[in-house]
């Protein structure tokens, strides 16, 4: 029988689906198996404790956990549960005294990212934040160097401030046109959006998903250590808009020198200069106003003023200071959110459903840092965490302060890269971290400041975020060219942190 007697068909081989990296939790849910497994194999041990809670270098020993394979059980599975309410000791349900904030400490977290959650979803309902920047866009069209700089700014200011990040996913449809009618190439657009908010979370002065958690797992207040961060928002912010407007101009001279090229229509100007200036009413003149007040209120609640403005850490706090943690942050803007509800005339339908939908959507990183605290309690119940902190001690111990907090910056980083959410990635090292900053003489601010130099720098360019993937696919940008773009400033920055780290150890 020849061939053309029966019909051919041609197999097509199975698709091959491309790999997907893990999602915080999932990443957060194996790290819990592995460390559970590792409590078997780690021996137990602690150190003995000063008045604050703070373990004496020389003093570590060995101990029996006391757990059965029973009690080790109850630790896996109930994980969760003792990250949010920071349970040790499994047979009485109490905490340990080692770990009294973490009672405290976690439950306040979750309920405040919730709350900021709230907060941040009733501000995008009225359209005030997406206006407000889509008109100094449009104002500034004709001054391109200054149009990048301000939007880079606004971006940084809600990076630092409010971990703006995700947000800015909605810009492109907004900004990639602006800048092609100025003559500037797609990459310019892109650079613009990402490293304005990425330089900003970066440089993360009073941030609650990355500065809040550090700073409350390091048993440290929100503002410690504001004033070397502020400095280092300035700087690094500076840096960044310069890098990014050179390339501008650059593209703008020598359209042929352009990462990225030009697809069709890009060079066609008519439709961004023909675009109206969006409208902004006195009701979004007043959100606007009522957000920056409360961030605002919010950063003076939490400095230790005394401590900032004196530079001395036992300083005794000034009158006015009100030394606010996460409850009260949470009531606050939970309150706000409402107020920016009522000012916007939102209604009371709409308001209490941006309410909840925004606590919904932040439901995510809140269980994130529930499963990361999780991770603490199985070590701190086997009694493990004080072997671990006692095999890195060996580390850092000899070594300057300052080479120490550049440790820190570069230990972080491929952790930064499993756990892309720097709340969780936060939660999980910084129990361990924070006393090793007790080891080497160097205040626990600046492991906070080294940890989220460390987050932030790796996620302008890691491929598990979805600002950075998502915004090159959306302004139609090859991953590759935005590398090539990055590399540079991305050296510059990590010089420039350890510089300020380094600095930061010696002199504070």
């Amino acid at each position: 029988m020849s061939t053309t007697d029966t019909p051919q068909t041609t197999e097509q081989p199975p698709h091959k689906p491309k790999f997907t990296f893990p999602s915080a939790l999932t990443v957060l849910a194996i790290v819990t198996i592995a460390v559970w497994l590792l409590a078997f194999l780690v021996p137990s041990g602690l150190y003995d404790r000063n008045d604050s809670g703070a373990p004496i270098q020389g003093t570590y020993h060995r101990v029996d956990s006391g757990q059965s394979f029973v009690d080790r059980l109850n630790d896996l599975f109930l994980a969760p549960v003792n990250g949010l309410y920071g349970i040790q000791d499994q047979k009485t349900g109490q905490v340990g005294p080692d770990l009294a904030g973490e009672l405290y400490g976690s439950a306040g977290v979750f309920l405040f990212v919730l709350a900021i959650g709230a907060f941040i979803t009733v501000v995008f309902a009225t359209g005030a934040l997406d206006r407000g920047i889509g008109r100094l866009a449009h104002r500034l069209r004709e001054r391109g160097a200054l149009l990048i700089a301000g939007i880079m700014v606004v971006f940084s200011v809600l990076g630092t401030v409010e971990g703006f990040a995700e947000e800015t996913l909605g810009f492109y449809g907004l900004i990639v046109p602006l800048m092609l009618a100025l003559g500037y190439d797609r990459m310019v657009a892109v650079g613009t959006i990402i490293l304005g908010a990425g330089i900003g979370v970066l440089c993360s002065t009073v941030n609650p998903f990355a500065t809040g958690v550090a700073s409350s797992a390091a048993d440290i207040s929100l503002g410690d250590g504001i004033v070397l961060r502020f400095v280092m928002w300035v700087v690094l912010t500076a840096v960044t808009v310069a890098y990014v407007i050179r390339y501008a101009r650059r593209v703008q001279r020598s359209p042929e020198r352009s990462l990225t090229g030009f697809l069709p229509g890009d060079r066609d100007q008519e439709a961004a200069s023909e675009a109206e200036e969006p409208e902004l009413t006195g009701l979004h003149k007043a959100v606007l106003v009522t957000m920056g007040l409360v961030f605002a209120f919010m950063i003076f609640s939490v400095v230790p003023w005394a401590s900032a403005l004196t530079g001395d850490a036992d300083a005794k706090p000034y009158g006015f200071e009100l030394g606010w943690s996460f409850p009260q942050l949470a009531a606050l803007f939970l309150c706000a959110a409402v107020l920016i509800g009522l000012v916007a005339r939102l209604g009371e339908q709409k308001l209490s459903s941006m309410i909840i939908q925004g606590a919904a959507d932040f439901i995510s990183p809140a269980l994130v840092i529930v499963l990361a605290r999780g991770v603490t309690v199985i070590m701190n119940n086997s009694k493990i965490t004080d072997t671990v902190l006692h095999s890195i001690e060996g580390i850092v111990k000899g070594t300057s302060s300052g080479v120490f907090a550049i440790i820190v910056f570069v230990v972080n980083l491929p952790l930064a890269f499993l756990i892309p959410s720097t709340s969780g990635h936060a939660t999980l090292a910084m129990p361990i971290l924070a006393p090793l900053a007790d080891f080497a003489g160097v205040s626990r601010a600046v492991v906070v400041t080294a940890w989220q130099a460390a987050s932030g720098w790796m996620n302008l360019w890691v491929p598990t975020t979805a600002v950075t993937i998502g915004g090159v696919a959306l302004a139609k940008v090859g991953y590759d060219k935005y590398l090539r773009f990055v590399w540079p400033l991305l050296a510059l920055l990590f010089l420039m942190i350890c510089g300020f780290v380094a600095f930061g150890a010696v002199f504070t």
